[in-house]
């Protein structure tokens, strides 16, 4: 039988998926009354794990991270140690996010909502640095990994612009980003002018 400390991480985590969920649906301004409720929860279950809106919110992003975390991690192939294996990753859990349309939607728009935080978004850019370090050791070009983070973010974000993507669309995606892993090099070469 589950000791209390169990039940209360799963609370904890059930309120934060409601909470997500919630809020994608009704944006920053959804009532803590709402989100309990849907959780199955009371507001005060729900003050006693996140004392505050903003606490909530904060928790919201850390759990958003983890999750995404718990998804690489996944998505690693173990015996994969040839440059580019961390953005294979990458571009694996962002697909495999992309299985259900509806929960990508969600997550699409969480991420803008919570970008309206400003807690939020400096605790956000902490995770990117985070992120950022671990492709620069990964072997690819700059180049490359641009493209990739920016063809993963437009798939992500298509559905908050009406576009619903066909598995089909989706797959020759997601194929045409690992196809840009399979070399380590800048894709076109840049050169500097000067004025004389």
């Amino acid at each position: 039988m589950p000791g209390p400390q169990r039940d209360a991480t799963r609370t904890r985590r059930t309120l934060l998926t409601t909470a997500a969920r919630m809020l994608a649906r009704h944006g920053t301004g959804v009532s803590l009354d709402l989100i309990a409720r849907e959780a199955g929860a009371s507001k005060g279950g729900l003050l006693h794990h996140f004392p505050s809106r903003e606490t909530l919110l904060l928790d919201l992003v850390t759990h958003q991270f983890e999750e995404f975390d718990t998804a690489l991690a996944r998505a690693a192939d173990p015996t994969d140690t040839a440059p580019g294996s961390f953005a294979r990753a990458w571009i694996r859990a962002t697909f495999d996010d992309l299985s259900d349309q509806r929960i990508a939607h969600e997550r699409a728009t969480l991420v803008g909502l919570l970008g309206t935080v400003p807690e939020a978004v400096h605790r956000t850019q902490a995770e990117g640095k985070r992120w950022d370090e671990r492709f620069a050791r990964d072997g690819l070009d700059a180049q490359r990994v641009t493209l990739i983070l920016r063809g993963c973010d437009g798939v992500l974000t298509a559905s908050l612009y009406g576009q619903r993507l066909s598995p089909q669309e989706i797959a020759d995606t997601r194929d045409l980003l690992l196809a840009l892993t399979r070399d380590t090099g800048p894709i076109v070469e840049t050169c500097t002018t000067t004025d004389s």
